[in-house]
């Protein structure tokens, strides 16, 4: 039996269609280099589409996702930061001047911070990344003790707003916002709705973005 090709149609289409509408764009972008107009940090979660969402062209948005779109804090030890080194480079080699945190409802990370995972090795490290949300946890549980939506949607809202702090302990990052040179931002995307909100660190509230 042959090996079946996931989107190979989708492929074809870019190469004959989408790539020589925008194929001068493309080769801009190569020649000069790319120049992103911001950060977006947002959850691996296939149902979060940033382009579509913020109606950016190419080259608009230097993407990062991962599970709970979290970001750990600066730890300046020798090992591998994936995270870390992403948003390093954009701040310090491609001077984005935003950075946009997009969690979202219905995130599967964050209510997973209230189950019990398997101890299995298959998802250790899917366990060890969400302790990530552990203060998340606790500051979401001390306002809502009762299990459901309502507790999972603070936590969606309060994870955005802890990688926010977090962004701030990198030397970069939190030099750049004191400059002015550098602004964060925390959108929630409700699913279900196609709203977004906006966080107003001033008011500690969320609001609608349009």
């Amino acid at each position: 039996m042959g090996r079946k090709i996931p989107f190979l149609k989708g492929v074809e289409k870019f190469k004959k269609m989408k790539f020589r509408e925008y194929e001068q764009k493309f080769r801009e972008l190569v020649e000069k280099g790319q120049s992103p107009k911001a950060l977006f940090i947002t959850c691996s979660d296939s149902r979060i589409h940033p382009d579509e969402l913020t109606g950016a062209d190419i080259g608009d948005l230097f993407i990062v996702r991962n599970i709970g779109n979290m970001v750990p804090p600066f730890k300046p030890d020798n090992d591998f930061h994936g995270v870390a080194a992403a948003v390093e480079y954009a701040v310090s080699v491609l001077n984005v001047p935003d950075i946009i945190v997009c969690g979202h409802s219905h995130c599967g990370a964050c209510e997973s911070l209230y189950r019990d995972l398997p101890g299995d090795v298959e998802i250790i490290h899917v366990k060890k990344w969400l302790e990530l949300g552990a203060d998340v946890k606790k500051v979401a549980l001390s306002s809502i003790p009762q299990m459901g939506r309502e507790l999972f949607q603070l936590t969606e809202r309060l994870n955005i707003i802890q990688q926010l702090e977090n962004l701030l302990t990198y030397p970069g990052v939190k030099r750049r916002v004191e400059e002015g040179s550098l602004r964060l931002h925390g959108w929630y995307y409700i699913i279900e709705q196609g709203e977004i909100e906006y966080y107003d660190p001033q008011k500690n509230e969320f609001y609608s973005l349009v």
